[in-house]
C-alpha cells in the first residue's frame, strides 16, 4: 500500500488552539499550511513549525470573504499542495451582547467566518481528498455549541451549526475514505479568549491548555482513529459542569 504524505490545512493556525494543533501535527511528521489574517504572526509560526522537521507554509486570508477562500485555493495550486487533512478552527469570539444591541453587520461577520467560511474551505478541499480516497476533517466547535446562552447568540449558533455540519458531511463522504469529526472544547487559555473575556477570565481552575485539544486532533488524523467518524467529542476538561 502506498504511503500517503499527510498535508494539513489549519485555519486560524497562528495562535491559540490552531497553533497548538499545527505544532503537534508538525512534530508527528505532517506538513502544515496555516491560515490567518496576521502576516507576521503567520510567518513566525511557519518558521517555528519547520524546526520540527516537517514542511510548513502560510497564507494570509480572511475566511469570511470569498476573496479569502480564493486566495487559499490559488496558494495551494501554486505550491502544488494537496491538503488531505483540514482543521476548521478559525473563529471570531464576540463580546457578550444581547441581540437587541447586536450590530447585524458584526453578527453576520461571525457567521461568515465561523460557519460559512468553514463550509466553503471544506468544499474547496473535498475533491482532492476524494481523488486520494483519503481525508481527515476536524471541526472545532465548543462547549457553547451544545446550548445557547444570553449574549452569545452569534458565536453559539455557529458552533451548533458545525456540530450538525459534521454529522451530515460524515455521512456523505465516508464511502470516499474521508473521516469527519468534531471537537467541542471547554474553556481554553488562548489570546482570543482573553480578548473577549479579559485577563481575569483565565485565572481560575476551569481552564484547559491548547495542547490538550491538539493531542486529540493528532489522534483523530492518525491511523488508530479509523473507526471514528461523525463523532462529536466533548473535551470539556475542568469546564465540565459535572465536575463543578
Amino acid at each position: 500500500m502506498t504511503q500517503i504524505q499527510k498535508t494539513a490545512l489549519v485555519t486560524g493556525g497562528s495562535r491559540g488552539i490552531g497553533k497548538a494543533i499545527a505544532e503537534d501535527f508538525s512534530k508527528n511528521g505532517i506538513d502544515v499550511v496555516v491560515t490567518g489574517r496576521d502576516k507576521e504572526r503567520l510567518r513566525k509560526t511557519a518558521e517555528e513549525l519547520e524546526t520540527y522537521g516537517a514542511r510548513a507554509f502560510w497564507i494570509d486570508a480572511d475566511l469570511g470573504t470569498d476573496s479569502g477562500i480564493d486566495r487559499i485555493y490559488s496558494f495551494l495550486k501554486e505550491k502544488k499542495l494537496e491538503a488531505n487533512i483540514l482543521v476548521n478552527n478559525a473563529a471570531i469570539i464576540h463580546l457578550s451582547t444581547h441581540l437587541i444591541d447586536f450590530d447585524m453587520e458584526n453578527w453576520q461577520k461571525v457567521i461568515n467566518v465561523n460557519l460559512i467560511g468553514a463550509v466553503k474551505i471544506t468544499k474547496l478541499l473535498l475533491p482532492s481528498m476524494v481523488s486520494q480516497n483519503y481525508g481527515k476533517i476536524i471541526n472545532i466547535s465548543s462547549i457553547g455549541g451544545r446550548r445557547g446562552a444570553a449574549g452569545r447568540s452569534a458565536y453559539r449558533v455557529t458552533k451548533a451549526g458545525l456540530i450538525s455540519f459534521t454529522e451530515s458531511l460524515a455521512a456523505e463522504v465516508k464511502s470516499s475514505g474521508i473521516d469527519v469529526n468534531c471537537i467541542c472544547p471547554g474553556s481554553v487559555v488562548t489570546e482570543g479568549y482573553v480578548e473577549a473575556f479579559g485577563q481575569n477570565s483565565i485565572e481560575n481552575d476551569h481552564m484547559m491548555q491548547p495542547s490538550e485539544i491538539a493531542t486529540l486532533c493528532t489522534f483523530l488524523v492518525g491511523e488508530d482513529s479509523s473507526a471514528v467518524t461523525g463523532a462529536i467529542i466533548d473535551a470539556y476538561g475542568p469546564s465540565n459542569p459535572l465536575f463543578r
